[in-house]
C-alpha cells in the first residue's frame, strides 16, 4: 500500500532542442533555473551523458549545451507535469532571449 507521499510522486519527461545560437549560456541557463525553482519536484535535464539538476546554474553550465542539441527533461513530484511544461514552453520560447 502506498501512503500518500509517495501515491502524488509522479514522473513526466519531455525533450527540447536548443535553438540559441550560443547555446545554453550564462542568461537563458539562470532563466531556466528561475523557471524550476518555484517547482516542488525534481527535476533534472540530461544531454551529452550527463544529468544534472534544473535548479543548479552551475549544473546546467556543465552540460555545454550547444545550439542543436538536445536535452530531456525529467521531473519526479507532484508538480512534476506543470514543471516539465514550463521548462519546454521556455525553452519554445527561446528562453526569454528575444533580442
Amino acid at each position: 500500500m502506498l501512503d500518500s507521499d509517495q501515491s502524488k510522486q509522479q514522473t513526466f519527461a519531455a525533450e527540447f532542442v536548443v535553438q540559441n545560437d550560443k547555446g545554453l549560456h550564462t542568461r537563458p541557463s539562470t532563466e531556466l533555473v528561475k523557471c524550476a525553482i518555484p517547482f516542488n519536484s525534481e527535476i533534472t535535464l540530461e544531454c551529452n551523458g550527463l544529468s544534472v539538476s534544473a535548479k543548479s546554474l552551475l549544473g546546467i553550465l556543465t552540460l555545454a549545451a550547444s545550439k542543436g542539441t538536445n536535452v530531456k527533461v525529467r521531473a519526479t513530484g507532484e508538480d512534476a507535469k506543470a514543471a516539465v511544461d514550463a521548462i519546454t514552453a521556455l525553452a519554445a520560447n527561446n528562453f526569454n532571449m528575444n533580442f
